[in-house]
């Protein structure tokens, strides 16, 4: 052959050899920076940490919706890419386009919060007004979200055809289809061209039966975009006969079903709105479909006027399906009718101070859930707005009926419909907020109804920073105390509802515009969010000291030793050192004692004298206010009955909020400092405390002059006395308590899910619900609010103070006394979870019973078994089959499907699971719920983590054995990282461990790894490779914090003496490095274990073998440590200008100065003196 070939072609094929080995030098570099399976990794959507490579801005919230890449394209040197142009130039039927499917199929599924979708999707190249640059943070193309809207209306039509009820996915699924149209993500024209194309190919020709594609068209028609599109666009009517295309003439085997009914008369609905919108396109529409349409007219007028008004409540089937017709023909008249049910009643008057009159709505009946559900979204929108109008803007009153309909409306549609309701009210008229009655309505609606909601939909903290404006305003403020009271007790719910890092001012700057109490809570919160669930962005951890400094300015709080001790220690080595004042406080007080005395005994002595209220107010020393219920407390020598309550809660009226808090605060240091005394003088500690709790009864419940739950907080923020922590406990099961708990149940007809409650609500008495402190003057009626609901957020936080104290039995009663009243705390999932998390593993195995008890296990998907192995007392690991089947069940409904077409697919997302929103608030997505609750059940085990740790890595391990698993395994993996990274960090050194034993013992295997698609290939799997999948999976959703601990196993496998075992950690480590591009310490760490690792190896006083490592034989990791040091100088993809940090720099160079003269040569250019 030699001697036939030209000179020129010799040239060529050396020319082409070249290449090829340049190239492989890339790919092999590139290969170190990509994950195994890096193509199968996608968002789950069952963890709320949602950072990856692409950070977020430190301030997120001073974006309107900063950019979130949910994936990322590895370009040639395995860099992760993301943005417009790459989106846009991802080639249809790539890996990377699969795995971007893969994505967008998984979010139409599992219904992501409209947060994501936002943050993710791009307008439309025809509906741009004008050219614009590149979007930075953008990874989906438009055609990639059309053809993924597609698919799921295929994937619909085939289980409605294959005679599975999945009416409830439909109606899900609608919701997101109009977020997305509205959005202009889609373009309108172009999506009904491949929905037809898609619908007429040779394989899907029979699946459009029924009009279920008619009914999803109708629900977009009224979008502006839409209604353009089909009356003025040049290609209206071609446009308008594909609209119209979709109709089917079936019957149905139940045609009397409210949504048969509907579908059958849907054509009809379209047809009308069609004919209305463009007299060119009359003469394309079906006549018998506009004749059909005369029977929903004939009806409505049958059932709209007089006697024979229909009655909402006793609607028949295919009453209720004519009624959604309607809804999407006639949605203003829809509309009047629901007030009109809504406001039937008339109203009437309450008294009110001054001959001032206020009129109320009379109560009716809610309209049910199951009627609201297939109102068209045209209609909600509309009737959202006109009830906000009566609601906020009206002349009387609302009834709650209709501020709880109003709220099902927001729940059934949670992307269609929401709405900031702080700016979009004062939008709507800037003068909302000046009149009492609308500001104490919208507060009660967010407080009790919507803050679960506003957490789905990643509005939580935005809502938090408006609600703290508004109690700066007021905290300083007289007399304003129910206002103020109900925002701090949202605001605490708010900040228990975050469970990632959070700031406490908008824009990241100045000291805390919290309240005391508040300040207290987000510190709690912090330590729960940073221990369970960690700080996602080492940015925010960097921010800490910052937000800490912020807090405590204005608090002159210290935690005490045992609450710290549970502390993550990142925030208890910031607080450890706080001087408590507490002993200069009793001393001021001492010295205040007599005045205060003299005062009060003016004030405080029957017979009852309001004049003398004023001229107290006036005449009190500022810094004496504090002391006030202090005083009463002296005076009352035990009898409460002795000093005169009625002047007591005037005066207190008369204070700003905030002094009554330093009241409250004060007045729990004076009397625990008066139970020490009376015990040293003889008198016994049971009768002590009974007398004080007997006092404080008298206080909160009798004569309602403190707010409860503050005075709650305040003693356990004082669990380092002895007696404070009984007390609460003594408190919190009082008759007193327990009639008002009993009372509000009832009036929440027993059941926390009140969006299913039909019967008409009892409006509870202003002063029974609040309490006199807390109504003072007002006279505004209550719907949802109440001192027993009130103190919901701060059960959680007891039950943690009184673990902490190491009194889990005095935690069991609190929780067996008040199991049922907790079912109404909104996040009682949340909280099973992470006290779980918290605690972990201190928890007595009777205690984690009673904290599940908390859970409806109705609605909680544990495993068949879980029962039987969190109440087994042999400590014994359940079978591999138990953890086996925890796995399964996360890869059949947490982890996207491979394909549509796998047999996988066709058993995930089973029309069971879907369920809407409201019946999931907590926590929000079935994903997270399955994941979660998989957690709650490992969390509960009464086993050791290593036990754990054990039976999951063998599962990992054997599958390469199981020729069944193998077209699977690589998702079980990714279900195993998944679920270890959700597990505390006591999980982590047992996890290093096992992984470290299993990789010694497999080093020689190291060739496994030079494929990223390896671990998922047919018949390839081998346990090497299945190790550092699981570990790329764990640590693909870890947060930043606990990528810390990753030294742990790097030290497990040192000292390294082969080249096997170092390519092994850089495989493992390397996909970590572009993460960590914006986390310099962390990066440099970890860059220093690689290089420590190098020096192992090939350092000048490393034993050698018989045969010498060649330097040539680790070309490919100097290759990668070259790259991957740019690429962090650069913080991104390398550039030709790019520069290593001069810290870096000198890392390398101490490391390179103890290895052998051949590596010191290669390494050469990464010597500070070289650059």
């Amino acid at each position: 052959m030699e001697a036939n070939l030209k000179p020129s072609t010799h040239a060529d094929i050396f020319c082409h050899m070249m290449k090829w080995l340049v190239h492989r030098r890339r790919d092999m570099m590139a290969m170190y920076m990509l994950m195994l399976d890096q193509h199968l990794h996608c968002p789950t959507f069952g963890s709320q940490r949602l950072l990856s490579q692409a950070a977020i801005n430190m301030i997120g919230e001073s974006v309107p919706h900063p950019r979130y890449s949910p994936i990322t394209y590895p370009s040639v040197l395995g860099e992760p890419l993301h943005g417009e142009d790459i989106a846009f130039s991802i080639q249809r039927g790539s890996v990377d386009w699969e795995r971007a499917m893969r994505c967008i199929r998984h979010a139409l599924r599992s219904a992501p919060s409209p947060d994501w979708w936002r943050r993710v999707l791009l307008v439309a190249p025809c509906h741009r007004p004008q050219p614009q640059g590149s979007i930075a943070g953008a990874v989906f193309s438009s055609d990639m979200i059309c053809e993924a809207t597609i698919d799921r209306i295929v994937e619909l039509l085939k289980l409605t055809n294959s005679d599975v009820n999945c009416w409830q996915e439909w109606l899900i699924y609608s919701d997101i289809f109009f977020l997305l149209m509205i959005s202009g993500c889609i373009d309108f024209v172009d999506f009904l061209d491949k929905l037809i194309l898609c619908i007429t190919k040779e394989d899907n020709q029979e699946i459009l039966k029924s009009n279920h594609v008619t009914w999803l068209l109708a629900q977009i028609i009224r979008i502006e975009r839409v209604m353009t599109t089909l009356s003025t666009d040049s290609r209206r009517v071609e446009t308008t006969k594909k609209f119209l295309s979709f109709h089917k003439e079936s019957i149905p085997s139940d045609p009397n079903t409210p949504q048969n009914t509907l579908l059958d008369f849907i054509t009809s609905c379209q047809t009308l709105r069609v004919w209305s919108l463009n007299s060119s396109t009359r003469e394309y529409l079906n006549s018998n479909q506009l004749l059909k349409g005369k029977q929903i007219d004939e009806w409505w007028r049958q059932v709209s006027k007089g006697d024979h008004m229909m009655d909402y409540m006793n609607l028949d089937d295919r009453s209720i399906g004519m009624f959604w017709a309607v809804s999407n023909t006639m949605a203003q008249p829809a509309c009047e009718m629901v007030l009109t049910w809504l406001t039937s009643a008339g109203h009437a008057e309450l008294p009110g101070q001054n001959n001032e009159k206020i009129t109320v709505m009379r109560e009716v009946n809610p309209v049910p859930v199951s009627l609201m559900s297939g109102f068209s979204i045209n209609l909600c929108l509309k009737l959202a707005l006109q009830m906000e109008d009566v609601m906020f803007f009206g002349q009387h009153a609302p009834n709650i009926a209709m501020v709880e309909t109003y709220c099902r409306l927001l729940l059934i549609y949670p992307h269609s419909l929401f709405r900031s309701h702080l700016s979009h009210l004062l939008q709507r008229n800037p003068e909302t907020f000046n009149k009492p009655p609308a500001t104490l309505l919208v507060l009660e609606i967010l407080n009790y109804r919507l803050f679960s909601f506003y957490r789905y939909q990643g509005k939580s903290k935005t809502l938090m920073y408006d609600i703290t404006k508004i109690l700066s305003t007021l905290k300083g403020k007289r007399g304003d105390h129910r206002v103020f009271r109900l925002a701090e007790n949202l605001c605490m719910n708010l900040i228990m509802s975050l469970r990632e890092f959070f700031f406490l001012r908008k824009e990241g700057k100045g000291a805390s515009e919290l309240t005391e109490t508040l300040n207290r809570v987000a510190v709690t919160n912090l330590a729960i969010i940073i221990k369970t669930r960690g700080i996602a962005d080492m940015d925010h951890l960097l921010y800490l000291p910052t937000m800490l400094e912020q807090i405590l300015t204005n608090s002159q709080h210290t935690w005490s030793d045992k609450t710290l001790s549970y502390f993550p220690a990142v925030l208890r080595e910031a607080l450890i050192g706080r001087v408590d004042n507490r002993g200069l406080a009793i001393q001021a007080w001492k010295q205040a004692e007599a005045t205060v005395i003299h005062q009060c005994t003016q004030l405080l002595s029957p017979p009852d004298d309001p004049t003398y209220v004023m001229t107290y107010i006036s005449h009190s020393f500022p810094q004496h206010k504090q002391y006030l219920c202090a005083g009463a407390w002296v005076l009352m020598r035990g009898h409460p009955e002795s000093i005169n309550s009625a002047n007591l809660g005037r005066v207190l009226g008369e204070f700003s909020p905030e002094e009554v808090t330093a009241n409250v605060y004060t007045l729990v240091d004076v009397l625990l400092c008066n139970i020490h005394l009376e015990i040293k003088h003889g008198h016994s500690l049971e009768d002590v405390i009974s007398n004080v709790c007997g006092n404080l009864a008298h206080f909160i419940w009798k004569h309602g002059l403190l707010p409860p739950d503050v005075l709650l907080l305040a003693l356990i923020d004082r669990d380092d006395d002895p007696h404070a922590l009984p007390i609460v406990v003594n408190l919190l099961e009082r008759q007193e308590l327990q009639q008002r708990i009993n009372f509000y149940v009832a009036n929440c007809g027993s059941s926390p899910e009140h969006w299913l409650q039909t019967g008409i609500f009892t409006r509870n008495e202003l002063q029974k619900a609040l309490g006199n402190h807390l109504s003072w003057k007002e006279r505004s009626p209550t719907y949802f609010d109440d001192m027993a609901a009130r103190l919901l957020p701060v059960f959680p936080l007891i039950i943690y103070r009184l673990i902490e104290n190491n009194l889990t039995d005095l935690a069991d009663r609190v929780l067996q006394f008040h199991s049922s009243f907790l079912h109404f705390y909104p996040l009682n999932f949340t909280f099973v979870r992470d006290i779980l998390s918290y605690f972990y593993p201190h928890l007595p195995q009777n205690l984690i019973f009673r904290i599940l008890s908390i859970l409806d296990v109705k609605k909680t998907p544990f495993s068949e078994s879980f029962p039987q192995h969190v109440n087994s007392s042999n400590n014994i690991s359940p079978p591999l089959e138990y953890f086996t089947s925890l796995l399964t069940n996360l890869v059949n409904n947490v982890i996207p499907p491979l394909s549509n077409k796998t047999n996988q697919s066709e058993s995930t997302f089973k029309p069971q699971n879907q369920k809407p929103f409201y019946q999931i608030q907590d926590p929000g997505t079935h994903t997270q719920l399955v994941l979660e609750t998989t957690v709650i059940e490992i969390l509960s085990l009464p086993i050791t983590p290593t036990q754990i740790i054990s039976s999951f890595l063998q599962i990992i391990i054997s599958s390469h054995f199981q020729p069944k698993f193998n077209q699977s395994s690589c998702l079980m993996i990714q279900a195993c990282g998944l679920l270890l990274a959700q597990l505390p960090v006591e999980f982590h050194t047992p996890l290093f461990a096992e992984v470290a034993h299993v990789i010694n013992e497999s080093s020689w295997h190291c060739y496994v790894l030079l494929d990223p698609t390896w671990a998922c290939q047919e018949n390839t799997s081998t346990t090497l490779g299945n190790m550092v999948a699981l570990l790329h999976a764990f640590f693909s959703n870890l947060p930043h914090e606990w990528l810390e601990k990753t030294h742990l196993l790097v030290n497990q496998l040192r000292p390294v003496s082969s080249v096997g075992v170092l390519k092994i950690a850089f495989r493992i480590i390397g996909p970590l490095l572009p993460r960590l591009a914006n986390a310099h310490t962390l990066f440099v760490k970890t860059l220093e274990l690689l290089l420590s690792m190098m020096v192992d190896v090939f350092g000048k006083n490393s034993q050698q073998p018989s045969n010498p490592v060649e330097a040539s034989d680790v070309t490919d990791l100097i290759d990668f440590l070259q790259h991957v040091v740019h690429y962090e100088g650069e913080g991104g993809p390398v550039q030709t200008n790019s520069k290593p940090k001069a810290d870096v720099l000198s890392l390398c160079g101490r490391a390179i100065e103890n290895m052998r003269s051949d590596l010191q040569h290669l390494l050469s250019h990464l010597k500070t003196d070289i650059l």
